[in-house]
């Protein structure tokens, strides 16, 4: 009889351990995942982000309805991600936001170098490492620029500014040198003079990016005011 109820306590401690793991884990999920139904003031973050780089059309209000649903399922078609119209931890990511956590501000941090090493890496691969870090500098200016966001990722997601979101260099290995370039730039290096803008004369189709006032030339890149 003794040993029966050692054995039912036991159970009841695993089963009650099972309960508290479930419930941090579903916890855990709603803090870090935003769908229809869902409100606040990350889902307010979410659709002005959006709407800012052409997706949304609707109300910031910070109710997660079916058009911010829809303008995610966009977003998340034009940048390689699960299409299902949930903000995941990938999808958050991908929007320059964290998905909360006791390290949140380094963790912001490492995942901008790691956007802006990609995008050098796609953009400036095969250019001297000065013109890789002059590129990175290009987005950071980008950023402090009242004409552009005012996040990496969304100068990075902007529709239609950088070649490599639409041509698949963007998804390519990240090379060595490009992070490196991208931590030198986060610190404050920037060859390209203060450029917000730079193209390849070589392969450039807009007449208007010749309009733009030359700063200097890096390898193949034109930097440009």
């Amino acid at each position: 009889m003794k040993e029966h109820r050692q054995r039912l306590v036991r159970a009841l401690a695993v089963l009650f351990l099972v309960n508290i793991l479930v419930i941090l884990f579903f916890q855990t999920a709603q803090a870090t995942t935003y769908r229809l139904g869902s409100s606040g003031g990350e889902v307010q973050t979410i659709q002005t982000k959006l709407q800012r780089w052409g997706y949304y059309n609707g109300a910031v209000d910070g109710i997660y309805g079916s058009k911010t649903a829809e303008a995610v399922r966009y977003f998340q078609q034009k940048n390689g991600l699960v299409v299902d119209g949930i903000v995941g931890p990938a999808t958050l990511s991908a929007l320059g936001m964290t998905s909360g956590g006791g390290n949140a501000v380094s963790a912001a941090q490492s995942e901008s170098v790691s956007l802006l090493a990609r995008v050098i890496s796609a953009e400036a691969r095969g250019e001297p490492y000065s013109g890789q870090v002059a590129v990175g500098a290009v987005i950071l200016n980008r950023v402090s620029h009242p004409a552009f966001p005012n996040t990496i990722a969304g100068v990075v997601y902007q529709p239609g500014a950088f070649t490599c979101m639409v041509d698949g260099q963007f998804q390519q290995p990240v090379s060595d040198s490009a992070v490196r370039a991208a931590q030198e730039a986060m610190a404050g290096a920037d060859p390209s003079g203060g450029a917000i803008y730079y193209f390849n004369p070589d392969t450039a189709t807009s007449a208007w990016i010749w309009s733009r006032p030359l700063i200097k030339t890096i390898g193949k890149h034109r930097f440009c005011a």
